[in-house]
């Protein structure tokens, strides 16, 4: 790709990630359920983090600012960057939003793999996820991109 086509792909794609991450949110990420005769729950980020808020308000503060802040706050900074409104010099700022991120998914991941190992319910992972991941991993690439230009 040339200069101009490349930084407008990389522009495009990463706006196209201001509407992604919310629809990602509201997703559903999994279905859970108790027994395996009874219908799944489903639970979206925006749902755990509700629960959340509700038992343990340090570990909702850390949720939100992995799963909600950091992405967003990446992408409309590096959104920035390409429109030439913020100095390239942030983008190793951005690489470590972007990373604190993926660990929102890790931990999600760990969750339903700690949860079907103990075998006490039954934990289905859905659309909402891989959204989710892809979001997260796409963000990545897109800074990445943006450093070797």
């Amino acid at each position: 790709m040339t200069g101009g086509i490349g930084k407008t792909v990389l522009s495009w794609a990463n706006l196209s990630l201001l509407v992604l991450f919310p629809l990602a949110w509201f997703a559903p990420l999994l279905r859970a359920g108790y027994l395996p005769f009874f219908g799944l729950s489903e639970i979206s980020v925006v749902s755990g983090l509700q629960s959340l808020w509700q038992s343990d308000v340090v570990l909702a503060l850390l949720v939100t600012f992995l799963a909600i802040f950091a992405p967003y706050a990446k992408t409309i900074a590096l959104a920035l960057v390409h429109f030439g409104l913020m100095r390239r010099r942030v983008l190793w700022a951005l690489a470590l939003l972007g990373k604190l991120a993926m660990a929102d998914v890790f931990l999600i991941a760990l969750y339903i793999v700690l949860a079907k190992g103990i075998g006490i319910g039954r934990i289905e992972t859905a659309w909402g996820l891989y959204l989710f991941t892809f979001c997260v991993l796409a963000s990545l690439a897109l800074s990445w991109a943006s450093r070797k230009r």
